[in-house]
C-alpha cells in the first residue's frame, strides 16, 4: 500500500516579553527564562524601561551568541533576540 506524505508549514516561534516597569536584573532574568523555553530559530521581543537593560540584555545575548537588535521607541527599549 502506498503512503502519502503530509506537509505542514510550522509557524516560526515568536514571543514578546513586556518587562516595562521592572528594575534590573528582572528584565534579563525573565528574558533568559523565556528564551530557555523557546525552540531554536525563535524570536523574542523584549520591551523594557530600565536603563540598565540597555547593558544587561545585549551582554547576555553576546555571551550566548544570540543576535540582538536594539531600538528605542518613546522611552521604551525594544530588543529583538534571535535564538539560533
Amino acid at each position: 500500500m502506498a503512503s502519502t506524505g503530509s506537509c505542514s508549514l510550522a509557524a516560526e516561534a515568536f514571543a514578546t516579553l513586556d518587562a516595562r516597569g521592572l528594575r534590573c536584573p528582572l528584565p534579563v532574568l525573565k528574558a533568559e527564562k523565556l528564551l530557555e523555553s523557546l525552540p531554536g530559530g525563535a524570536t523574542l521581543v523584549v520591551l523594557a524601561t530600565d536603563p540598565m537593560a540597555k547593558v544587561d540584555i545585549p551582554l547576555y545575548c553576546r555571551k550566548l551568541g544570540y543576535p540582538c537588535a536594539q531600538e528605542s521607541l518613546d522611552g521604551t527599549l525594544k530588543f529583538t533576540i534571535s535564538k539560533p
